[in-house]
């Protein structure tokens, strides 16, 4: 068979290799066809033979430190041609692209790694997984290791992240984009995955008992189960409208809630649905139009929240109070303060209850003064009136002086010129005679 027919001649190889020649900084494919002596050499295309050697090995990954004779390795060209003849080449950026490759197998397939934490800020924390670093977000962290911080505050989140660096972790990677050199890694991934063998064995509408393990401004977190976690909403705690969870309940504390929502790994819970919803007989307690006295127990700027029982809390809007902003309502109420209302209205399936001030001082004061004023402002408009008749009277007598005026300064002029005329008064004289005639 001659070299032109057959493609593996060495004619062809050398042919076809150095046709597309490749160049410093890319990657070649070769065998491994010896690893002496901290060196291992590469059979390129069966043209050219490669050689690896000292910091180049393994500076950047354990992807080859295992290499033997006959594997297929991939290699970076440091130099086409050494002082021996051979092609350098470097398993660092080789290395460091298969771990790359090797992180994006492991998102695509959920596989699960061990990571060590080096340090924080208040975003997250960075952590060593195999030859890379990466970044795990502050909500990526378990139940166990997120930061439950009152009010949020920056600092002491990162105090409590700070306190996790060296500590080893289970994680997953959700990201791995080798050309942003972005890899995005997550505890709670793992952590979910190992909740929803026990998840299965829960449904919606289980009443389960637990334990507060934490208190936030948005609801409480119960723990029960085998190592599971479910937050109460703040508006699933009590019927009544609380400021903060802390109001009636406490950390440590034993409580029953019942599932009302499974998401994924998130559990939703209620206290207040084990307990009958005191609205729905609240048209049997009370009646609109009837007197009642309660108690204040929240000032809110736009009324007063008043405790008429241990269930049932009204509404008493500013509007009702006469008071003319919340700063007037903090003045003149305190909380435990006891007064008067009148029902106005009635809401069971919205959970409300209007109220309106009965017997206050202060308001009977404010609509006296509001009385008071309105004949005040009728005086103004009537003087305003008068003011007004008067100035057109004055405007009309001025007018009619200056006709009068101008009236008689005519007939001045008039007499003046028929004076100085002397034909006009011979002429008058002759009219005269002939008229007496």
């Amino acid at each position: 068979m001659s070299d032109e027919k057959n493609p593996s001649s060495f004619a062809n190889l050398l042919k076809n290799f150095f046709a597309v020649l490749p160049k410093e900084g890319e990657l070649v494919k070769g065998i491994v066809i010896s690893v002496d002596n901290g060196e291992v050499r590469l059979d390129i295309e069966g043209v050219v033979t490669g050689i690896v050697r000292g910091p180049e090995l393994f500076a950047e990954s354990k992807e080859f430190s295992n290499v033997k004779v006959g594997d297929e390795a991939e290699a970076t060209i440091l130099e086409k041609e050494n002082e021996n003849g051979e092609m350098e080449l470097s398993f660092r950026v080789a290395g460091h692209h298969l771990v790359w490759s090797r992180m994006k197998k492991n998102a695509e397939d959920g596989i699960t790694l061990e990571g060590k934490v080096l340090a924080a800020n208040k975003g997250g924390l960075m952590m060593q997984l195999d030859a890379l670093v990466g970044f795990m977000p502050v909500s990526q962290l378990s139940p166990d290791n997120y930061p439950r911080v009152q009010g949020g505050d920056k600092n002491r989140i990162l105090e409590h992240l700070r306190g996790l660096i060296g500590k080893k972790m289970q994680v997953k990677v959700l990201d791995a984009i080798e050309k942003d050199e972005k890899l995005i890694i997550s505890e709670k991934a793992v952590w979910e995955d190992e909740q929803k063998a026990v998840l299965d064995s829960f449904n919606v509408g289980d009443v389960v008992e637990g334990e507060v393990s934490a208190l936030t401004s948005f609801g409480a977190f119960i723990k029960f189960g085998e190592g599971l976690e479910g937050l109460v909403h703040i508006s699933e705690i009590v019927w009544q409208r609380i400021d903060h969870p802390r109001d009636v309940l406490k950390v440590g504390q034993k409580v029953n809630a019942q599932i009302i929502d499974i998401n994924k790994s998130k559990i939703y819970l209620s206290v207040k649905r084990l307990v009958d919803d005191p609205w729905k007989s609240v048209k049997e307690k009370y009646k609109v139009g009837e007197t009642l006295n309660g108690e204040i127990h929240k000032i809110e700027n736009f009324g007063l929240m008043v405790k008429l029982d241990e269930d049932i809390h009204g509404l008493a809007h500013i509007s009702e109070l006469s008071a003319r902003d919340a700063a007037e309502l903090r003045e003149r109420f305190t909380i435990g303060q006891k007064s008067d209302f009148e029902v106005i209205s009635i809401e069971p399936s919205e959970h409300r209850l209007g109220l309106k001030l009965l017997g206050d001082k202060k308001t009977k004061e404010v609509v006296k003064e509001e009385k008071a004023e309105e004949p005040k402002e009728e005086v103004i408009e009537e003087k305003a009136e008068e003011v007004k008749e008067e100035k057109k009277e004055k405007a009309d007598k001025k007018k009619k002086v200056k006709k009068e005026s101008t009236a008689a300064k005519a007939t001045v002029d008039k007499e003046a010129s028929e004076a100085k005329s002397p034909e006009a008064k011979s002429e008058g004289e002759d009219k005269s005679e002939e008229e007496k005639k």
